[in-house]
This record gives structure tokens, C-alpha cells and sequence, in this order.
């Protein structure tokens, strides 16, 4: 057995990073009540419109029963809410006036989280980091 695994496992430093990175937008994000997960999730269905829960799952890479549990306190607190869909099999769901207003007041907050990434690695390493991020999620599909 290897003990030195962990060091070089893809999985585990991705999943060590991403605890990490978390920690620094949850808490950057704390004055506005949202967590990152949930600033993410309002901003993915902001910027596509009403989206069904299958399209919104794979835009997250996210299975639909953990994103199930993430919506449910953003619609509890009115931030979203499912709305008519093309047929009734369709229930897409959609950022409510209430969602995008704490969004809004969300966004600088996040983009100093972002301006701390950016500025502590440097622009081009970020911009590598976030280019070597989108080619691991090609790998895993």
C-alpha cells in the first residue's frame, strides 16, 4: 500500500482545495446570509432564465438529489421558485425579485473573494487554475 497517496491523488487535493476555497467565500460571503453554494446556484439560474432541474443538475456536474437539497432552502426563503414549464412535465426553475436582489447585494462580496484569488495567485496562474478546473470536469464526463 502507498502510503503517500493522498499526496498525489487528484481527487483528494481537488476535494482538500475545494474545502478550502469554500471556507474563504462562505466567509467573505457571510454579511449577505448566503452561502458560496447557494450564491452559486442563484447566480447559474439568473444567468440561464428558468432551467429545468436536469439541465441545472448537469450545468453544476451536480446528481439531482443533492441539488434537490440545495434549492430547498433558497425557495424556502423566496430566493426561487418553480414556475410553468412547456408542458406539465416541465417544472423549470427560476430566481424570484427576492433571489436576484440578494444576489445583487451578494456580488461585491463575492468579488473580493475573487479579487483575493486573483491577486494572491496572480492573473495568468488564476486564469491556468480556473482553465486546468474546466479540463478536469472534461475528464471526469
Amino acid at each position: 500500500m502507498d502510503v503517500e497517496m493522498p499526496a498525489n491523488c487528484t481527487c483528494f487535493n481537488l476535494r482538500k482545495a475545494a474545502r478550502a476555497v469554500t471556507r474563504v467565500y462562505d466567509e467573505a460571503l457571510k454579511p449577505s446570509g448566503l452561502r458560496a453554494t447557494q450564491f452559486s446556484l442563484l447566480g447559474v439560474v439568473s444567468n440561464r432564465g428558468p432551467v429545468g432541474m436536469t439541465e441545472l443538475a448537469r450545468a453544476l456536474v451536480m446528481e439531482r438529489t443533492t441539488l434537490t437539497r440545495n434549492l430547498k432552502p433558497l425557495m424556502d426563503q423566496g430566493f426561487l421558485q418553480v414556475v410553468d414549464g412547456a408542458d406539465r412535465r416541465q417544472r423549470p426553475i427560476a430566481v424570484t425579485l427576492r433571489g436576484r436582489k440578494a444576489f445583487d447585494r451578494a456580488l461585491p462580496l463575492w468579488h473580493r473573494a475573487q479579487a483575493k484569488f486573483a491577486d494572491g495567485l496572480g492573473r495568468s496562474r488564476w486564469q491556468d487554475l480556473l482553465l486546468g478546473l474546466d479540463e478536469a470536469v472534461k475528464q471526469a464526463g
